[in-house]
């Protein structure tokens, strides 16, 4: 089947699309979203919000990109969104007005509930301090280094999915691997 006719058949709301939808995309989705959010619960609702944002969006979908490049916009914009809340001081602050308590987050015990399977590393120590650097990371360098060296997507890709130029992208890229050098050298430093 073509692509232009699986994606008329999605728009059409026809029920072997989605299911081959489903069939084609749904680990490759779970991979990104846990790339970004290492939490299997909050990566399978994650990934769940995605299928329901292209059904529901599907309609809107011009062809500029591929199909596939389009679900990964879509992917990774949700991961974002998600992280975004999950760090909100807001919904802390209306927790201690409540309370009258201060909450703390660790951002790194979060990070770590599961081993990451893109991430291989000998301990979970190591783990832990690696997942807190990247979610220190400026939201657009994180985005790209998760891509390229956790999901493994080349800079051109990255570039299609971010909207972004190749030469962006490779500038992105340095800067995160920089600043994650500086951020990990002050924990090792910190923690030696």
């Amino acid at each position: 089947m073509k692509d232009t006719d699986f994606i008329k058949q999605l728009k059409n709301q026809s029920r072997d699309a989605y299911s081959k939808l489903l069939d084609d995309f749904q680990d490759k989705v779970f991979g990104t979203c846990i790339s970004f959010v290492p939490n299997k619960e909050d990566a399978q609702d994650i990934a769940q919000e995605v299928f329901v944002e292209v059904f529901k969006s599907i309609s809107k979908f011009k062809g500029d990109s591929k199909l596939s490049t389009w679900i990964y916009r879509i992917t990774t914009n949700k991961c974002l969104e998600f992280i975004r809340k999950r760090n909100t001081k807001k919904r802390f602050a209306f927790l201690q007005s409540i309370t009258g308590q201060h909450f703390i987050i660790d951002k790194t015990q979060y990070f770590t509930e599961m081993n990451h399977p893109g991430v291989i590393l000998e301990n979970k120590e190591k783990s832990k301090a690696l997942f807190a650097a990247i979610n220190d990371l400026p939201e657009t360098q994180c985005l790209v280094f998760t891509l390229h060296k956790i999901d493994g997507k080349s800079y051109q890709e990255i570039a299609e999915i971010t909207n972004k130029t190749i030469s962006s992208v490779e500038s992105l890229m340095f800067r995160a691997k920089k600043n994650l050098q500086k951020i990990l050298e002050h924990y090792y430093k910190k923690n030696l």
